[in-house]
């Protein structure tokens, strides 16, 4: 399985004729392509040009001509690589030239305005996840999950969800973090509809930390051998690590009570990177409950195997209720409405 869109990186001498010996051709016999112009014009520093294959690939690529600069060249694209490519490195978006990653997604937003109109609405949340809505393997099961789905949001439109994440991914708090997070949604070809949700909540999450106030980094690399979804960042007190997990609802699973589906879940957590770090806050996201799911756990609101907890469930429309097990080490009474 392919991962979310990369540029590939190139020291070589290229040339429109080269380009068509060694990139058009292999396509061309493989796939079915065309050589064309782009969408928008390339950055001056580069010449550049479009492959469209007949199975509904794309390759963008552009080389440096101005003379007396080091030979670099920029491959991106979601279809098989050509074998003059091969040995070339990867880079995100946030390595290439500013000039031409600008470029980049002019063209992919362009394609992606045309082949799923519905996505001109939510223009931050088009651009964050560019590199899942575009990649070879996810592109068409990214896009069913925001908008068959609702983002994971039971009972909810795609409109109403969509609007929801991106009011939030339009403050820009995780831009500079787009590679790490994009790609927590995968790139499988199949919707993975408890993995994706679970991956949905991180960004949950992150919203009410930002709108509580706090600095956060996302995916923090410990030296106990594992990563947990955020660090925390306080002004007079050491970092708070948080974890986040997300039940599914009983009616998808073999336990049939809310209380044990949440239990169950949350006790998963302790076997591992919450047994490393048993001072992190527990964050169990049980959005993907219905009503009447979260009314039997906002009513009985069980203990769960960690301390200290938030149990809590967000709505599209941007209401969140929860409570706490323990004393929570931050104070997110200001997105959480307690319960």
């Amino acid at each position: 399985m392919a991962g979310p869109l990369r540029f590939r990186l190139s020291f070589d001498s290229w040339s429109l004729r080269r380009v068509r010996r060694d990139l058009l051709e292999p396509l061309e016999s493989s796939l079915g392509a065309t050589l064309g112009q782009t969408r928008n014009g390339v950055p001056g520093a580069f010449e550049g040009c479009r492959f469209d294959m007949n199975n509904g690939d794309f390759a963008l690529f552009a080389w440096r001509t101005d003379e007396g600069k080091p030979h670099v060249a920029y491959w991106l694209g979601n279809t098989k690589t050509p074998e003059a490519l091969w040995r070339t490195d990867k880079v995100g978006f946030e390595t290439a030239p500013t000039e031409l990653v600008q470029w980049a997604h002019r063209e992919l937003l362009a394609d992606l305005y045309e082949q799923d109109p519905w996505l001109e609405a939510y223009q931050h949340l088009s651009w964050f996840f560019l590199p899942v809505f575009h990649s070879k393997d996810g592109r068409d099961s990214t896009r069913a999950f925001f908008q068959e789905h609702a983002a994971g949001f039971p009972d909810a439109g795609h409109d109403e969800a969509l609007r929801f994440y991106n009011d939030f991914l339009r403050t820009g708090v995780l831009d500079s973090n787009r590679e790490t997070m994009a790609g927590k949604v995968g790139t499988s070809s199949q919707i993975d509809l408890v993995r994706m949700s679970a991956a949905m909540s991180e960004f949950t999450v992150a919203k009410l930390l930002h709108e509580s106030g706090y600095a956060f980094v996302p995916e923090i690399e410990l030296d106990s051998g594992y990563a947990l979804d955020f660090r925390v960042d306080l002004a007079n007190a050491d970092p708070v690590l948080v974890e986040v997990t997300r039940p599914r609802p009983p009616t998808r699973r073999v336990v049939d009570t809310p209380t044990a589906a949440l239990k169950q879940t949350a006790a998963a957590k302790t076997d591992n990177q919450l047994d490393a770090h048993p001072n992190a806050l527990l964050l169990v996201d049980c959005s993907s409950f219905r009503d009447d799911e979260w009314n039997a756990i906002k009513g009985e609101q069980p203990r769960v195997a960690h301390n200290p907890a938030i149990v809590f469930r967000a709505r599209p429309n941007g209401s969140v209720e929860g409570y706490a097990v323990g004393t929570p080490p931050i104070d997110l009474g200001g997105s959480i409405r307690w319960v």
